[in-house]
């Protein structure tokens, strides 16, 4: 088969030759934009699905320690709430517990400021109670219609 072409294109003048090559060359380019692009990328893993979320375990809301209570914290976020309030005084607020003996009070050490679609408040709370007294500092934030939620919380230094 190479011999037969060789023959043919032997009797051929040159620019005929590169006319032929030329208009190959052409087509060939032509046709490999009408194929499929070809991809030497790996298959992409399939994504890891994530766990489903049923609820049957509430998360723990965050709060100023593991040793309050549902009823301390209640307590303690209600105490929060008034606080943290714009329109308050921004005073002190103590809350307590006489049935834990814990207690405690909630002082805005800042002024209200918006971060997002929230208003939020710095301040620094006292706990106090069976021999763990602490200061925590934290941020709380309110979006518009909704409760205060804390967004940072550290321990004070004493």
């Amino acid at each position: 088969m190479r011999l037969r072409l060789c023959k043919a294109l032997a009797g051929l003048p040159a620019s005929r030759i590169a006319r032929l090559l030329t208009l190959g060359l052409a087509a060939a380019s032509c046709a490999g934009c009408s194929g499929p692009i070809l991809s030497f990328r790996s298959e992409e893993a399939p994504a890891v699905p994530e766990p489903l979320v049923t609820g049957s375990i509430p998360k723990r809301p965050a709060s100023f320690g593991r040793d309050l209570d549902a009823e301390d914290w209640r307590r303690a976020h209600a105490a929060l709430s008034v606080a943290l309030d714009p329109q308050g005084n921004g005073r002190p607020v103590k809350w307590e517990n006489p049935e834990t003996a814990m207690r405690g009070a909630i002082n805005p050490t800042g002024l209200p400021y918006v971060a997002g679609d929230e208003i939020c408040r710095d301040f620094l709370a006292t706990v106090v109670g069976n021999a763990n007294n602490r200061f925590v500092r934290g941020t709380g934030c309110k979006p518009s219609g909704g409760e205060w939620e804390l967004k940072r919380l550290r321990s004070a230094k004493s």
